[in-house]
């Protein structure tokens, strides 16, 4: 930031010297943009901003020193953390960034034991600034076209404003979770800027040493393209994301009772979205103010929608038989006679299968069988050869 005396100094040149832009640029050494700004600056009042509060060092790793001090409550008095112990680990978890002095961490350390105040459960729950997010299933009953499903649905929720969102499926698979993450995402607007997940495997591959994680390529993709952070719970500590535990029985209680009925799940899923934001619509239990309002506070944080939106789905080639039909996941696909005995594409989203041929020329598409069914026919594609051969496709 300049001084005002060399801000005097550019306006002045521009308004009494006449001197171009450029010309002040050269010669202050300042870059373009900065003369810009200053030489259209028009208002010098001093503003009154209310005092910033510092950061230590140390608040990146808040969380994490946290729950080590709640582990230790399960350990042995000899076996527990000393400040020196996790100054130690802090370096070595954070080796390029990690600057803080032993001396600083005894004093945080000593801070967050007086803060805790230890409970007869042995922990507090963790701080969760505006912005942040916690992720989980819950399990839910329904029924579409008839078919009762014992289903899954993705939890949302905002600890800060609580503020929640869900979508229903039939699987938590890798496309399920993240389908309903994209959804919630583009519904409200933006992302938040971190969310809490426990361990589930469509996500984590590998707990590492000192709980460092190892994700699955499909989450990592996810997580790199929308820009979130991912915080990991540690195993058996569900208190670590107590506010998606409570949303996922409030969700449960309030939207899938009675059991939900309906004829398409996606539309179904795009309705609980605004059955979501009329919800808010009520005090938070705590701080007995509205919901909605406090939700505003959290999208003031949240990260930008990308440009392009990504496109959840995996995918993999299968040989289709003599029928023209592939197998997926232990259920059978129509493909078209054409793709007997070739090779196709098969691509794989929440909701839909999409089967491709070699050079990803869209042949059919299929609702997603999960459970108990086993094969989809499209049969359009056939019904020129059994037009011409009636018999051709006889078992």
């Amino acid at each position: 930031m300049l001084t005002m005396e060399q801000i005097y100094r550019i306006k002045n040149m521009s308004k009494f010297e006449g001197k171009s832009l450029r010309k002040i640029s050269e010669i202050t050494g300042h870059d373009f943009s900065t003369v810009q700004k200053y030489v259209s600056k028009e208002d010098f009042n001093i503003g009154l901003h209310p005092k910033q509060k510092r950061n230590s060092k140390l608040s990146p790793y808040r969380n994490i020193v946290l729950r080590w001090l709640i582990e230790d409550q399960k350990s042995p008095r000899k076996q527990r953390h000393t400040a020196k112990r996790i100054y130690d680990r802090l370096r070595e978890l954070y080796p390029d960034e990690f600057d803080a002095s032993d001396r600083s961490v005894r004093k945080f350390v000593a801070a967050l034991r007086q803060e805790l105040k230890m409970n007869a459960e042995g922990f507090l729950p963790l701080e969760h600034p505006s912005g942040e997010a916690q992720a989980d299933f819950g399990e839910a009953r329904f029924i579409e076209n008839g078919i009762t499903c014992n289903g899954y649905y993705f939890n949302l929720s905002f600890p800060y404003s609580n503020a929640g969102y869900t979508q229903l499926f039939k699987s938590t698979n890798q496309e399920c979770l993240l389908e309903g993450m994209k959804a919630i995402f583009e519904h409200i607007g933006g992302v938040p800027t971190a969310i809490w997940f426990d361990n589930m495997s469509t996500a984590v591959k590998k707990i590492r040493e000192y709980g460092q994680r190892d994700l699955t390529q499909g989450f990592l993709r996810f997580m790199m393209h929308y820009g979130f952070q991912s915080n990991f719970c540690n195993p058996n500590s569900g208190h670590e994301k107590g506010s998606v535990e409570n949303k996922v029985g409030y969700h449960r209680r309030n939207l899938f009772v009675p059991i939900p009925e309906f004829s398409n799940l996606k539309e179904y899923n795009q309705g609980l979205l605004f059955k979501c934001d009329e919800d808010m619509k009520r005090n938070h239990y705590k701080r007995h103010e509205c919901i909605k309002d406090l939700f505003k506070e959290d999208r003031l944080e949240f990260f930008q929608l990308p440009k392009v939106s990504f496109e959840v789905y995996l995918h993999e080639f299968a040989k289709a038989d003599n029928y023209g039909k592939v197998k997926f996941d232990g259920k059978i696909y129509s493909s078209s006679p054409e793709m007997a005995k070739r090779q196709v594409m098969v691509k794989v989203g929440a909701y839909d299968v999409d089967i491709l041929d070699m050079d990803c020329n869209h042949i059919v598409r299929h609702r997603r069988l999960y459970g108990e069914e086993k094969e989809s026919m499209y049969w359009i594609p056939y019904l020129k050869l059994m037009s011409k051969r009636p018999t051709a496709l006889k078992a």
